[in-house]
């Protein structure tokens, strides 16, 4: 939740994050939010276009994983089922794999169970802001100290995911059906994302699907030259705000927008006359700062896109 100095918090987004924890607090006595964060994950079914496919394609996010203190291998293979039981022709995991000290050696569970989502377009992810953490770009609670030597784990890490499967596309696309983009961006926190690169050799014409773990990603993605507004970002990160309460909503989501990405149907802002980046935000599926949900249960979207 904490971030470069664009991404710092406000007075506002404090006080509001006094509140979550506040009613966490309150939830976790009547053991509600405590429920609620371990209830089986939900199967969200969304329909949109993406201009430039000639034939519909399903794409599964799964998002915010999590794998640490609060998540083990028997939820995460719940999510893999559920996925599976899709019969996605595409898989996304948009960042937030685990919250472990890889330094320590590599989260083999988590790992196996990734190992088993298949798609016939492939399974993809980009890393998020707590995967940093687990490499030791950054001190953590759960994940250590920083390390001088923190790329290394990354780099081990990427390995262990590509030998089961799953491929990071970090500032990096390729077509993965003749009409279809698939490209993926750095953490916006830590990393360096590069849409424009990640965007780069896509087809005039295509649908153009781009990953992106933070949503506020959106703001700026107008700007960048290869970008079309009939393109979809796909994003997690905000958890839906994980602690949700009835008329108010979230009180903290971790963007400098407040609940605008929180969970959901987004817009970008426009640029140069264009429109703003069209996106989709997951509430996600692991927990983060608190092991609770209200009224915010974890999901795997499946999106059902057509050309028109």
């Amino acid at each position: 939740m904490s971030g470069s100095a664009s991404h710092t918090l406000s007075r506002r987004q404090l006080l509001g994050r006094v509140a979550a924890w506040s009613a966490g607090l309150g939830l976790a006595g009547a053991g509600v939010g405590a429920a609620q964060a371990y209830a089986p994950a939900q199967l969200n079914r969304m329909r949109s276009t993406l201009p430039g496919l000639n034939a519909p394609v399903t794409v599964a996010l799964l998002s915010d994983l999590h794998y640490g203190p609060y998540i083990g291998e028997r939820q995460v293979a719940g999510w893999v089922e559920l996925t599976l039981s899709a019969r996605p022709d595409l898989v996304l995991v948009l960042g937030d794999f685990c919250d472990v000290q890889l330094p320590n050696g590599l989260p083999a569970p988590l790992l196996r169970q990734l190992a088993r989502l298949q798609a016939p377009l492939g399974v993809y992810g980009v890393w998020g802001n707590h995967d940093y953490g687990c490499f030791g770009r950054f001190e953590q609670p759960f994940t250590g100290p920083a390390r001088a030597d923190w790329a290394t784990f990354r780099q081990a890490f990427r390995e262990a995911l590509q030998a089961g499967g799953l491929s990071i596309l970090n500032n990096a696309g390729l077509l993965v059906r003749p009409d279809l983009w698939l490209g993926g961006i750095d953490d916006l926190t830590y990393g360096r994302p590069d849409p424009q690169l990640a965007l780069q050799g896509a087809p005039g014409g295509t649908g153009l699907l781009l990953m992106c773990h933070e949503p506020d990603t959106l703001m700026t993605l107008a700007d960048v030259p290869a970008w079309t507004p009939q393109g979809l970002a796909v994003s997690g990160h905000t958890h839906g705000g994980q602690i949700r309460l009835p008329l108010v909503g979230a009180p903290l989501v971790p963007s400098v927008y407040g609940q605008r990405f929180a969970q959901g149907w987004v817009q970008g802002d426009p640029a140069r006359g264009r429109a703003g980046a069209r996106g989709y935000v997951s509430r996600g599926l692991g927990l983060s700062g608190v092991p609770m949900r209200n009224l915010c249960p974890p999901e795997v979207v499946l999106l059902e896109l057509s050309g028109r």
